[in-house]
C-alpha cells in the first residue's frame, strides 16, 4: 500500500501500459509438438503467430531467406491483430514469460533477422528496438541480429 492505495504485483507504478497477456491456443502449439508439418499447422490455424514463428524459423535454416522473411512478416501481422483484441494500444509490455505471447515475440525477432539479411536495414533496427520495448527477455532470449 502506498498513500493508501493498494498495488497488486507486476503493477507498473510510474503508470505505464499493464502487459499485454495473449490467451492460450493450445491447439496450434501440441500440434506442432506432436510434429504436425507446420505448413498444415498455419493452414489450420491460420491465426496463429507460433505456427508462422515455426515456419519463419524452418525457413531461415534452410537458407530460404525471402520465405523465412514473408512468414515472419505473417505472424507479426496475426500477432499484432490479437495484441489490439486483447487490449494492447500499440505499446506497453508483451512478456515473454507468459507462453502464449512467444509465437508473436518469435515472429518478431525472425522478422527482424529477415529484414537485416535482405538489406532492409530501417526494418530490421525498427522490429529488433520493438523487440526490446515489448519484452527485454525475449530480446535477450532470441538474439535477433
Amino acid at each position: 500500500m502506498q498513500d493508501g492505495r493498494v498495488t497488486t504485483p507486476g503493477q507498473d507504478l510510474l503508470g505505464g501500459p499493464p502487459p499485454t497477456l495473449l490467451p492460450d491456443e493450445p491447439a496450434p502449439r501440441e500440434a506442432l509438438a506432436a510434429g504436425v508439418d507446420p505448413a498444415q499447422v498455419a493452414a489450420d490455424f491460420p491465426t496463429s503467430c507460433l505456427a508462422w514463428a515455426v515456419l519463419a524459423d524452418q525457413a531461415w535454416v534452410e537458407g530460404r531467406v525471402i520465405e523465412s522473411y514473408a512468414f515472419a512478416r505473417t505472424g507479426y501481422h496475426r500477432g499484432l491483430d490479437a495484441l489490439r483484441r486483447n487490449g494492447w494500444k500499440g505499446h506497453g509490455p508483451v512478456p515473454w514469460e507468459h507462453e502464449p505471447n512467444q509465437g508473436f515475440l518469435r515472429a518478431l525477432a525472425a522478422l527482424a533477422r529477415a529484414a537485416n539479411a535482405i538489406g532492409e536495414t530501417a526494418e530490421a533496427t525498427r522490429c529488433a528496438e520493438f523487440l526490446v520495448d515489448s519484452s527485454p527477455a525475449a530480446a535477450q532470449v532470441l538474439n535477433p541480429s
